[in-house]
């Protein structure tokens, strides 16, 4: 979110990160409690394939 200067949660949840968890880009690093302030996100290897392309 601070990478792509956006500053507000609810449009970034709505507009990106839940696309790419619904697209399985990215998977939740503790999928049994989502609303963790420890939750982080990480690509997945569908979401890797895009990024190795462009190198």
């Amino acid at each position: 979110m601070e990478a792509m200067g956006l500053t507000g949660r609810d449009n970034f949840e709505k507009l990106y990160l839940r696309p790419a968890l619904d697209a399985e880009l990215i998977e939740m690093t503790i999928p049994d409690k989502p609303n963790s302030r420890l939750q982080k996100y990480r690509l997945t290897e569908k979401g890797k394939q895009p990024l190795e392309q462009k190198s």
